[in-house]
């Protein structure tokens, strides 16, 4: 059973690499804003997509604190500071989500902002997951 739904109105053209939302029960976790440096806080390359997929690699590191996974994010925050850039590498971008990701694609907004705290850092990615409740998940008889 699957305690995620997605949220397509009748008529809407399906979206590519995201949900238009998504409904879900149990408890929430939500991290911090994340960027693409490793548990050392450093930067091993300053390329977008290699940043984005040690982003989400950190966000999954989070998650599995409390046995969460891909599969338990429901919304993604993406802040990048290059819009030309992101829609330029936006094919190295997919693969690399989906290498960390999966094909889970949950509800995610992408904000372009002038700088990021970090001056090294191309991307911060917030997420929300929702890990079900045990009494949630059906029993096998």
């Amino acid at each position: 059973m699957n305690l995620q739904q997605i949220l397509q109105p009748p008529g809407w053209r399906r979206p590519r690499g995201f949900s238009n939302g998504i409904m879900a029960r149990g408890t929430l976790i939500f991290t911090g804003g994340q960027i693409g440096w490793d548990s050392d806080c450093r930067f091993a390359s300053l390329n977008l997509a290699d940043q984005v997929r040690q982003t989400l690699n950190n966000i999954l590191a989070i998650l599995a604190v409390v046995g969460a996974g891909p599969e338990h994010v429901v919304r993604l925050t993406w802040y990048i500071t290059d819009k030309r850039e992101y829609l330029a590498r936006s094919r190295e971008i997919g693969i690399a989500y989906r290498e960390v990701m999966g094909r889970h694609y949950p509800a995610m907004a992408v904000v372009q902002v002038a700088e990021l705290i970090e001056d090294a850092a191309r991307v911060e990615i917030e997420a929300t997951a929702v890990l079900p409740d045990v009494d949630s998940i059906p029993t096998q008889n």
